[in-house]
């Protein structure tokens, strides 16, 4: 088993990327909006939380009346992206779908 804490390759992203359709690559993040009414996004957001407690790892989320946005680096990989990103993202796209969240 590789060490999810290790800074992934150019390539590595690329790869990781395109099996994670709607999230997009900005530096050393990757990010993802969903649209969902405010009440909603509170329970997405609290659900999110309880798994990213459970895993260790964690998304920085912005939260607008009608969107939700997860950005998600490893910082203790230096800011930088990992697999345990790519792990998260897997993990709130199924809550997002689990919570009727409609991708933008």
């Amino acid at each position: 088993m590789s060490d999810v804490s290790v800074p992934l390759t150019d390539d590595e992203i690329s790869i990781q990327l395109a099996d994670h359709p709607g999230w997009t690559r900005t530096g050393n993040e990757i990010a993802r909006a969903f649209r969902l009414r405010y009440h909603g996004s509170v329970a997405l957001i609290v659900h999110v939380a309880d798994v990213e407690r459970l895993i260790g790892h964690h998304a920085d989320i912005d939260l607008r009346w009608d969107t939700i946005r997860f950005a998600i680096t490893t910082h203790d990989a230096g800011h930088r992206l990992t697999a345990a990103d790519f792990d998260l993202a897997t993990r709130i796209d199924a809550i997002a779908t689990a919570h009727g969240a409609a991708p933008i």
